[in-house]
């Protein structure tokens, strides 16, 4: 079952949690559970998803429940008049706001993309970042005697894969939990 954190006439907001897919795809045959389904039979209605969230990923999922709402929403999503926002808590202090204006390679997934050209140009992207609040922690990780993290508000202003993850590790903050583009502690 969902948290569902609103719900009107043409919107519900759900709280997706991290490890579940948005929607059934041919690249996850295996999985059985999508924010779409279950929410469809949790509410017993079509459902429309405006975005979405990598499965990683947990966050408020916003769905229309008719398809000319979940047009013009996303519409709206292509032509920038809607914004995008994420809290992470990232390793490290982050504090003031700044623009991380650096270009990403597109990755390619290993079946989707197995014919396309390997080497392409890297891609812009722009995400800009605000530190909320930092915290000291007296737990020794790898060569630091102490863990510092940061809650940080991030604003993406393009949608590349994977985006905010490599945009944090660039500037070397590491969002917390990403084994990808992370660490492991």
């Amino acid at each position: 079952m969902l948290e569902i954190l609103y719900q009107d006439d043409v919107l519900v907001a759900v709280n997706k949690p991290a490890g579940m897919l948005v929607h059934r795809s041919w690249l996850d045959r295996h999985e059985t559970q999508f924010v779409m389904q279950t929410l469809r039979d949790q509410i017993g209605q079509l459902v429309y998803p405006i975005h979405r969230l990598d499965r990683p990923t947990s966050g408020v999922l916003l769905f229309a429940l008719n398809s000319e709402i979940a047009n013009l929403l996303c519409q709206q999503f292509q032509q920038k008049q809607t914004e995008k926002q994420y809290l992470a808590v990232v390793r490290g202090y982050v504090t003031g706001h700044g623009k991380i204006d650096y270009p990403l390679k597109i990755q390619l997934d290993k079946i989707a993309d197995k014919f396309s050209q390997q080497d392409k140009a890297p891609q812009s992207a722009v995400t800009f970042y605000e530190g909320l609040q930092t915290v000291e922690m007296p737990y020794g990780v790898g060569r630091y005697a102490t863990s510092r993290y940061s809650l940080v508000r991030l604003v993406p202003k393009t949608g590349r894969k994977h985006q905010l993850r490599r945009h944090m590790k660039h500037i070397f903050h590491p969002i917390l939990g990403d084994t990808q583009y992370g660490d492991l502690h």
